[in-house]
């Protein structure tokens, strides 16, 4: 198994730590964002792939250099996030570029977790099947600007909207996912289909609709960085996965 790191971003709103910058190697606690990632599942996956855009391309160049298992870095030749590809794109960016048939986890690179994503890896493999992350999320306001699901008593998935106005659980899905190898394969369908590709959960909703895949609840709390205010906080606060 591999793990696609999306990384292409370019974090408007963390100006002016993020202007020359990317947000997924500002320090938390004694580690970059994506160390704590990477060096998390190093242990149960083949190799790593970054996909970056062209601004920040070196800077991944060089964090990533002698580092085991190998981190391949890709730049998918954007300048500004008003040409960015959107997650999906990038995503269909490094299977194509990189010829990748392998299953993968495919994950955003500016979140913290508390707990190791070993057991969401786990739990894909035990299912068989492609495979994301929830957690119970109980403010309105944060599920209208978030994918929501519902599931069946043995967690697979029966329904997955995209920023729902009336939310039909309260089952939020971070972006965190395993995809069988087949399934990678059919983003070029999903895209023709009209799926969108500005967020990553896009394809995961399409594909929910063409094939079973059931959803790990997370066993702890995620910090998602996505602006100063979160970013201060996350420095403050994170003591690392929990053992």
């Amino acid at each position: 198994m591999k793990c696609i790191i999306l990384a292409a971003g370019y974090a408007t709103r963390m100006y002016p730590l993020t202007q020359d910058f990317p947000k997924p190697l500002l320090k938390v606690g004694e580690k970059a964002i994506i160390d704590w990632l990477v060096d998390d599942i190093s242990p149960v996956i083949d190799g790593f792939v970054v996909v970056t855009n062209h601004k920040f391309y070196e800077h991944f160049r060089t964090w990533a250099a002698g580092k085991t298992p190998k981190i391949e870095v890709l730049d998918d030749g954007t300048e500004s996030n008003e040409t960015r590809l959107g997650a999906v794109k990038d995503i269909q960016f490094a299977v194509s570029s990189l010829d990748i048939d392998d299953d993968c986890v495919v994950m955003a690179g500016d979140n913290v977790l508390d707990f190791s994503l070993k057991h969401f890896i786990a739990f894909a493999r035990e299912k068989g099947t492609s495979c994301v992350m929830c957690y119970e999320e109980n403010r309105l306001e944060a599920l209208q600007k978030t994918a929501v699901i519902t599931l069946d008593e043995n967690s697979a998935i029966t329904s997955y909207e995209e920023k729902p106005v009336d939310p039909e659980s309260d089952l939020a899905v971070p972006p965190f996912y395993c995809y069988l190898a087949a399934d990678l394969h059919r983003i070029p369908e999903a895209l023709d289909a009209g799926c969108g590709y500005d967020t990553p959960g896009s394809f995961a909703a399409w594909l929910s609709r063409q094939t079973t895949m059931h959803a790990y609840r997370m066993p702890g709390k995620r910090l998602d960085i996505g602006d100063v205010a979160s970013y201060q906080q996350a420095r403050e606060a994170y003591q690392g996965i929990r053992s």
